[in-house]
């Protein structure tokens, strides 16, 4: 049986791949939040693995905010990157396969049609440099790693786009959101359910792979969607601009192309609308 090892368990993604895990009784879960496993103590992990038999390790532990990132440069580094150093050479020494989550910001959005996992990274803020030398760490330290690249990744869970527009609805604030960056709002829920697919299916299509929902729509139209499907748009003060400054540069477009990981791993896009349908039809969310 093959047994998974899943870092940053109390994140959205961790508690999404919680819920998915059910659906997957032939794999055995170990479930590590910040708190039980930290992963940037790199004797800990190490002695972590050598007194378990894992077979895969997902690394669902990043630092994650884009603002704070600029101003707190060397702890992004340290999570998003060192870490995961860490856990790259656990994985190697222990034989385990390595999945581990990247993002769209390792691109510098210049681009107008949907990015390949071979286009040239060139990240243009601090979370995205820290998230990419998380991938080349990877790169130069593992030969059995899936690194998923994923966007705007949203859930019931955690704080996220979704929960902070619903809030903001229901609490009566002014919401300004800006039509100036072009993307992908991706279910985290969805990529849990490919992530644990990859494993159950045995894959050894080792490499980087993008993986989102399909479609695009700017963080404003996202933003609509969730106030129309909600029946809480005609009560929000909703507006949309082209100049909302934010202290973390972000890439004008980042549409990732799923064609890989669609024709390698067998993984299942939806379309971020329809995505967003099902997690509000299913799901309670806790504002």
């Amino acid at each position: 049986m093959k047994k998974i090892l899943v870092t940053g368990a109390n994140g959205q993604l961790g508690r999404c791949i919680k819920d998915a895990a059910a659906s997957f009784p032939d794999l055995e879960f170990v479930f590590v939040s910040k708190e039980e496993l930290d992963i940037e103590n790199s004797d800990l992990l190490l002695d972590f693995f050598s007194k378990n038999s894992f077979t895969h390790c997902i690394n669902t532990a990043a630092y994650t905010n884009v603002e704070n990132a600029e101003s707190e440069p060397e702890k992004a580094f340290a999570i998003n990157a060192e870490a995961v150093k860490n856990a790259a050479i656990s994985c190697k020494e222990n034989d385990v396969v390595l999945l581990h989550i990247s993002t769209d910001y390792v691109f510098d959005g210049k681009k107008q049609t949907p990015y390949l996992e071979t286009d040239p990274t060139n990240p243009i803020n601090v979370y995205g440099a820290s998230k990419l030398k998380g991938e080349k760490y990877i790169e130069e330290i593992c030969t059995k790693y899936f690194i998923f690249r994923t966007s705007w990744l949203y859930s019931q869970y955690g704080h996220n786009f979704l929960k902070t527009i619903l809030r903001y609805a229901e609490e009566g604030k002014p919401l300004t959101i800006t039509t100036e960056q072009t993307g992908t709002p991706t279910n985290a829920n969805d990529l849990a359910k490919a992530l644990l697919q990859v494993i159950a299916q045995d894959s050894k299509d080792y490499g980087v792979y993008h993986y989102s929902n399909y479609g695009e729509t700017t963080w404003f139209g996202f933003a609509e969607a969730i106030l129309q499907q909600t029946e809480k748009l005609k009560d929000a003060n909703l507006a949309k601009t082209n100049h909302y400054r934010t202290f973390a540069a972000r890439p004008e477009y980042s549409i990732l192309d799923n064609t890989k990981s669609q024709n390698k791993l067998k993984t299942k896009h939806i379309d971020w609308q329809e995505s967003l349908r099902s997690i509000i039809k299913e799901s309670v969310i806790n504002l």
